[in-house]
């Protein structure tokens, strides 16, 4: 059927800038620091296989420097929750779980010498956060994001597997054969498994104030927003968000967020009186995505 503009769908990674958008309101509150080490607010949680989460701050997780193993890339988790999605899809997963799979590999690099996007990182974040607050991640990002800016499509799912209407349908290639030869609906799915890293739902429309308001420093201080800015390496990725140059050489910021039967991305001009979000309810094939960027930013009137 038909899509329709209003459509809610799974956002997947763009959860991240969110959660980066709630530690920087913190940190302007003054109730955590940037450069706080992980183990300073998650004692003993990061250790093993080299792991230390004493030589790893806060700004490592969020900008993606940590070093810390992505769980996806697990071979026993990526096949239980990839592999066999189809039929592991309504299974509810813990942050810890996720945790013990990326604990149980090596680090990718020491802290803050390289750039790697690892989901753990995301994980090892909200968990800080609640810690912080005394609060889940979902009630400090609905009372300090989704009310305030009356995001009335966004949903915090948790473990429920459905879909708030309207919403078409997600399809997936990804199944227990691995061929891509088949075609899976995969509309309902146990939220629990993307988590702080990426369970969040949105509609296009509250996308598009989410980042224009987070440019113009609605939500954040100057201080703050600078820092989300500040990218590392030549990645191009700030605070939980990253920025674009498209072909005719307009600078996008904005979050891309791939997760089974989904591909979305947000992005908006830095003084985000211009934004524009898509999502795509399939996932394999996001060829067309800067296409649809180019002509949205570069060749419309």
């Amino acid at each position: 059927a038909p899509r329709g503009a209003d459509d809610r769908f799974r956002i997947a990674s763009i959860t991240k800038t969110f959660v980066a958008t709630v530690m920087l309101q913190l940190e302007s509150e003054g109730r955590l620091d940037l450069d706080d080490s992980v183990e300073t607010w998650l004692p003993g949680v990061v250790r093993g296989h080299g792991h230390d989460g004493r030589k790893i701050t806060v700004r490592q997780l969020l900008n993606h420097t940590s070093g810390v193993f992505d769980f996806l890339d697990d071979p026993v988790y990526e096949k239980k929750y990839l592999t066999d999605f189809v039929k592991n899809r309504l299974l509810t997963r813990t942050p810890q779980e996720a945790l013990d799979a990326a604990l149980a590999h090596a680090p990718t690099f020491a802290p803050g010498t390289d750039h790697a996007y690892s989901n753990t990182n995301y994980v090892l974040a909200a968990l800080i956060m609640e810690r912080v607050t005394g609060h889940t991640y979902e009630y400090e990002v609905r009372t300090r994001i989704i009310q305030p800016l009356r995001l009335r499509a966004t949903v915090l799912p948790g473990d429920s597997a459905l879909m708030p209407k309207p919403s078409g349908r997600a399809y997936s290639k990804i199944g227990e054969s691995g061929d891509g030869a088949r075609i899976y609906d995969v509309t309902h799915q146990n939220a629990s498994q993307t988590w702080a890293e990426g369970d969040m739902i949105s509609s296009a429309g509250d996308l598009n104030r989410f980042f224009g308001a987070l440019m113009r420093g609605e939500l954040l201080k100057p201080q703050q927003l600078k820092a989300m800015k500040t990218t590392v390496f030549d990645s191009g990725y700030g605070l939980g968000i990253e920025k674009l140059t498209a072909s005719c050489g307009k600078e996008l910021w904005g979050h891309g967020g791939g997760w089974v039967g989904s591909l979305s991305y947000a992005a908006t001009t830095e003084d985000g009186r211009h934004s524009f979000a898509l999502n795509l309810n399939g996932d394999w094939d996001a060829s067309g995505v800067g296409a649809v960027l180019v002509a949205e930013f570069c060749d419309a009137p």
